[in-house]
């Protein structure tokens, strides 16, 4: 087996996986908190 291209493959998806929680987790933030102030008014 090549482990260098499993390697290379995955630091692709990780890479991939935290681009994609930096933006997600703040953006969930925003919504709930939206919701939450939206709720209590």
């Amino acid at each position: 087996m090549d482990s260098a291209n499993d390697h290379k493959a995955h630091n692709k998806t990780y890479e991939s996986f935290i681009g994609m929680l930096k933006w997600s987790v703040p953006l969930v933030a925003i919504i709930t908190l939206l919701i939450v102030i939206l709720i209590a008014e």
